[in-house]
């Protein structure tokens, strides 16, 4: 099982991986889930995947993508997109997620990264699906601090108290529970001070 960090300048040298993110993500989010999302050639995308982003895939070497995630600072900006959690807040993604979001205004740190699209792979085995959220979790801290973060801000499903003390994850809610989607979702703050992992 092997992570690599994606982001526009480095994805020549890793051949399909990053097309193979993208499908993953479509089989996640459009296919299992049933999210109406943009989707091209069987890859689902947004207006956040830029090249301010990068793009964790946990994979078994071969290109087979068994989970993955992407990390968008929240100083980004394209147009009048800046990153998810705050566009819903001001109200520009059209209310799919409710304006209230969050307890306080969005930040815009450069030491504040946002965590989207989080997923493990529907074909990943169950017997090493706990090892994926660990190699997630580690991936996620260690990437975001490269990037020079102290923090992470995520929307997560509402069940994260019992899945992130596991993985090693010091967080907090930042937001209230609601329904999106059919799913109960929290915003969450993720501390990156603390030890590594």
């Amino acid at each position: 099982m092997q992570t690599t960090t994606l982001s526009f300048s480095n994805l020549h040298n890793h051949g399909e991986l990053f097309a193979n993110l993208f499908r993953a993500r479509c089989q996640s989010f459009i296919v299992q889930k049933n999210w109406d999302l943009p989707q091209s050639e069987g890859m689902e995308f947004d207006q956040y995947d830029t090249p301010a982003s990068r793009w964790v895939a946990v994979h078994d070497g071969a290109g087979q993508v068994l989970g993955g995630f992407r990390l968008t600072p929240t100083t980004a900006q394209c147009g009048v997109y800046s990153y998810m959690i705050r566009d819903a807040q001001r109200g520009v993604l059209g209310g799919t997620i409710p304006q209230d979001l969050l307890y306080a205004e969005a930040p815009v740190d450069p030491q504040v990264w946002e965590c989207t699209r989080v997923f493990v792979n529907h074909a990943t085995p169950m017997a090493i699906r706990r090892k994926v959220h660990m190699q997630m979790a580690g991936a996620m801290t260690r990437t975001a601090r490269e990037m020079g973060a102290t923090r992470l801000i995520a929307l997560t499903g509402a069940t994260w108290p019992r899945w992130y003390g596991r993985c090693g994850l010091d967080a907090e809610a930042i937001g209230r529970v609601m329904s999106i989607e059919g799913e109960q979702n929290q915003c969450v703050s993720i501390n990156l001070a603390g030890k590594l992992h």
